[in-house]
């Protein structure tokens, strides 16, 4: 059995490698792994060497278990990546998210990489820090499915034995930059998100963990400190964009500044916020 910390040996899979993330991924991790499988619905570059390129379905687990096969490490990246309907979020995120932890399950894959959000504790209010031991607080129907995703993946770490993280990831963006107010919160760069999940994928040995994916950002309000175990160790600070970024003076809704969540927490919001604690 290939020990997680010889890449050079591993043989890694990311699922939604065409989105932004598994593009960004992809390109930082190339050459590094024995080989790195890159599974979407959505059309992808040809391999390069050390590459594999499929093409699968997350909501047929017939066309995602092969992707698993001889596989020691899932990414899952695939899914809807933002708030939307309960009629695209239910097939991808939540029926899709069982697919894949399952068909690792079947086909011996020991470790998950989850993709989670902030977005599943988005509620809990801004002033205060946050760790990876609150409660949910979802603050959409995306955020519901991250909720999910991270129950799902402490089950199959429970019963079944696979090693799973979860990354609540904060803003990552195409340009790699942030470009309002709450992104100085909760910005993680290109070359620190493709370093936390690779820690994640190479470290020797964990049962479950959450980590928040962020930079190291001087107005970040996520406390990661439970998880340095990982070794992760973010190179980029959001500060250097606050000066420009608050010098535009735009004024962020009054309801997403009271909470983690920002801009998701006032769609659709018909209640008031002296009643969330």
């Amino acid at each position: 059995m290939t020990p997680f910390t010889e890449p050079t040996k591993l043989r890694v899979l990311i699922t939604g490698a065409a989105g932004i993330i598994g593009m960004c991924l992809r390109n930082h991790w190339r050459g590094r792994y024995g080989l790195l499988r890159l599974a979407d619905i959505a059309e992808q570059r040809p391999a390069d060497a050390g590459e594999e390129v499929r093409t699968f379905d997350i909501r047929d687990i017939d066309t995602v278990e092969p992707c698993m096969q001889g596989i020691d490490c899932v990414v899952h990246l695939a899914g809807v990546p933002v708030e939307d309907s309960w009629e695209k979020v239910l097939p991808l995120n939540i029926e899709g998210c069982y697919n894949v932890f399952e068909a690792a399950r079947r086909q011996g894959v020991r470790r998950v990489v989850f993709a989670s959000s902030n977005h599943a504790v988005g509620y809990h209010r801004r002033e205060k820090f946050i760790d990876n031991a609150v409660q949910p607080r979802p603050d959409s129907r995306y955020g519901v499915s991250k909720v999910f995703g991270e129950a799902l993946g402490r089950m199959y770490a429970d019963k079944y034995g696979l090693s799973v993280a979860c990354l609540r990831i904060g803003t990552f963006r195409l340009p790699d930059r942030p470009v309002e107010s709450r992104q100085l919160l909760t910005w993680i760069s290109h070359r620190d998100m493709a370093q936390l999940a690779r820690r994640c994928v190479e470290h020797e040995s964990y049962h479950f963990v959450v980590a928040y994916g962020v930079s190291n950002n001087l107005r970040s309000r996520w406390d990661n400190s439970s998880v340095k175990f990982l070794g992760y160790q973010p190179e980029d600070d959001s500060e250097a964009y606050a000066a420009e970024i608050l010098a535009q003076g735009v004024a962020e809704n009054p309801v997403a500044a009271q909470f983690h969540g920002g801009f998701f927490c006032p769609m659709e919001f018909v209640g008031t916020t002296d009643r969330i604690s």
